[in-house]
């Protein structure tokens, strides 16, 4: 196998990678990767991971044989060892991945001022990896999209700091960051925020309704799913008039067509859907989300006004489909639930409907140009009431549901 080609290949779809050194782990390539965090910095990135495992290793292994895939990867936050001869020190990789020990190594002090130690308190409640004053509030503390919102508000409140996703792609190791908040603070304080007040929030934006475009697109696109997919739908009792959290499983790029699909008409009208705009946002696809009562949504710009954007659905009455995942998944199974859905559910009470996508990965996996005419089921489950829940619960409930009857539909060989 030649390491040094995946190596070039991966480099070749990104511009955000600065070295990668790939070995054999466990009879597969192991990528360890270190960003170009200036280049992140310039396009003002803060989901690092994402960018780099959907847009560079993923996009390979979507065309590798299945030998030659990446099965796993480390992002670092500092140079690779090289040897004398300049070239990376693959030992070094070996034993680091086997001895699993800490890229990011301190020795310097951590300050002893108050500043400090109220935001690495507050940042200990988003994580349990060991905070230093050189952690990457993203690769080291493992912080999402979730977190910075949180990060962001308790920032404002406590010290009268404002920071918006632009200045903290410049300063996401905890050092910078506190000393970003130590020059400009107004005030000293601890304010936590809380999801329920966050989500409650008035947005700014307005919904976009398109009931006959809405229509239309069902309309054209049923009964060509039903010759070329042989198209099922079940379970379309389990909806019911008042405003619901529809959950699906993601398999495809055509998913959110086939949810379209099988909802009624009267349900369709008064549904929203949420989309990445680095998806949905091309050329091609913006006017079908335009018109298609689509918000989409950036995971490195205005996080906070996004999220109390996509509550306004619910708010309003109307129904939100969300794909929890995030993601499509590479290998038909599930990836890890992203707990927004939850949190809307608890704020506003409003029960959550898990559906399974049956066939569409095959149908279309990730990396096909075009669709195969295979079998898609599409199966609306029982309704899943928050009630006195928290987050992590409603995320379990929901995705062991999905997950027995993706087994459960399997079995039956579509």
């Amino acid at each position: 196998m030649d390491l040094h080609k995946i190596e070039e290949k991966i480099l070749s779809y990104t511009s955000f990678i600065d070295e990668i050194g790939v070995i054999i782990f466990n009879g597969y390539p192991f990528a360890f990767v270190y960003p170009d965090f200036n280049a992140l910095k310039e396009a003002k990135i803060i989901n690092i991971e994402d960018e780099i495992k959907w847009y560079a290793i993923e996009l390979y292994n979507m065309k590798a044989l299945e030998q030659e895939k990446v099965k796993g990867y480390k992002i670092l936050t500092k140079p690779l060892v090289k040897t004398k001869s300049g070239e990376i020190d693959k030992t070094v990789l070996k034993e680091f991945l086997v001895s699993d020990k800490n890229d990011n190594i301190s020795t310097q002090d951590e300050p002893s001022d108050e500043v400090y130690k109220i935001l690495k308190s507050y940042i200990a409640t988003l994580t349990k990896k060991e905070i230093l004053p050189s952690s990457h509030l993203e690769l080291d503390l493992e912080l999402d999209s979730l977190n910075y919102v949180e990060l962001f508000v308790f920032i404002e409140e406590s010290f009268g700091v404002k920071i918006d996703e632009a200045a903290f792609s410049k300063i996401m190791k905890l050092e910078s960051l506190y000393s970003y908040i130590k020059v400009n603070a107004k005030k000293i304080g601890v304010v936590k925020p809380e999801w329920d007040e966050l989500l409650r929030e008035q947005s700014s934006e307005k919904l976009v309704y398109s009931p006959f475009i809405m229509s239309l697109y069902k309309t054209l696109l049923y009964p060509f799913f039903r010759l070329y997919f042989r198209f099922e739908v079940r379970g379309i009792e389990n909806i019911s008039s008042k405003a619901c959290i529809i959950a699906p499983s993601h398999q495809s790029m055509l998913d959110g067509f086939f949810i379209e699909s099988a909802l009624p008409y009267k349900t369709l009208k008064k549904t929203f859907f949420l989309a990445y705009k680095q998806v949905f946002g091309t050329k091609l696809l913006k006017p079908i989300a335009k018109h298609g009562q689509t918000i989409l949504i950036d995971a490195n710009e205005n996080l906070k006004e996004t999220m109390i954007y996509c509550a306004l659905p619910i708010r309003s009455g109307n129904n939100l489909v969300i794909f929890p995942e995030g993601a499509r998944t590479r290998d038909r199974e599930l990836l890890e639930f992203r707990p927004y859905f939850a949190m809307l559910s608890k704020t506003f009470k409003t029960p959550i409907i898990p559906v399974v996508i049956d066939g569409s990965f095959e149908a279309l996996r990730a990396g096909m140009l075009f669709p195969r005419p295979r079998k898609i089921r599409v199966t609306f489950l029982e309704p899943i009431e928050p009630h006195s829940m928290e987050y992590g619960e409603i995320v379990k409930r929901v995705r062991d549901a999905i997950e027995r009857e993706l087994k459960r539909s399997r079995e039956e060989h579509l």
